[in-house]
């Protein structure tokens, strides 16, 4: 059993989930209160999907054309990011060596994914050089580093940015809320923000960028396939 909510828990919870603290003997109210918070959740992350694309949605594939880029170059993606953010940076990693059939697998990297090394920074110097340190020591002015952080202020990932583009790397963030300290910054060449204040809706529009990023990046490699072989065929 978890510990009791105290006041203030629980009553953040309440307005998150109010159909939780309904009374439970009216069944058809707490459905039709989960079915009216589930719909304007819904119709929240549209929106603001909606307002992602019509702000960013060139830039995304200016961005997608940079990172093809640096691919084809030969150039390996690090991805990065702490708490949640790492399991995002880590899926887009995922995405990217497991593209599914047809598509060419892209090296990618997690810089969250070695927890020796981790603690091994932590422990011996801080939390605000483990992402930095490893990109100094693996990246390359070919390559591409992303950075994902719920409110755009970890220093951890200010430090990475910072490294990151006097390597000549080309450097994404991806943020919320106003994008904080990560807007305020000149190491990074694109910056997308979800605008809003709920950590939920951030995180899942969050999703849909990089999954965006990664869609049109493949697209992108695939056109210069296609156009190479087209130039390299014998004119019948």
């Amino acid at each position: 059993m978890g510990a009791t909510p105290t006041p203030g828990q629980a009553g953040s919870v309440e307005s998150l989930y109010p159909f939780l603290y309904a009374d439970a003997s009216d069944v058809g109210a707490v459905l039709e209160e989960v079915r009216r918070s589930t719909v304007a959740k819904a119709e929240e992350i549209i929106e603001l999907r909606r307002r992602v694309l019509d702000r960013d949605g060139q830039r995304l594939l200016a961005c997608a054309g940079d990172m093809a880029e640096r691919f084809g170059a030969g150039g390996r993606l690090f991805a990065f990011g702490n708490g949640g953010s790492s399991s995002d940076a880590q899926q887009l990693v995922t995405l990217f060596l497991n593209p599914g059939p047809g598509a060419r697998p892209l090296p990618a990297y997690g810089l969250t994914n070695d927890g020796a090394v981790l603690t091994a920074l932590c422990n011996d110097i801080g939390v605000e050089v483990v992402f930095s340190r490893q990109v100094a020591a693996f990246g390359a002015k070919q390559d591409i580093a992303v950075g994902l952080s719920t409110s755009g202020n970890s220093a951890n990932l200010l430090r990475a940015f910072d490294e990151a583009s006097r390597r000549g790397m080309l450097t994404v963030g991806i943020a919320g809320y106003d994008g904080g300290k990560m807007a305020e910054i000149d190491s990074l060449d694109y910056l997308f923000v979800a605008p809003s204040a709920s950590v939920h809706r951030i995180q899942e529009a969050q999703t849909t960028m990089y999954h965006a990023l990664w869609e049109l990046t493949l697209g992108q490699l695939q056109k210069e396939v296609a156009t190479l072989c087209a130039w390299e065929s014998p004119v019948s």
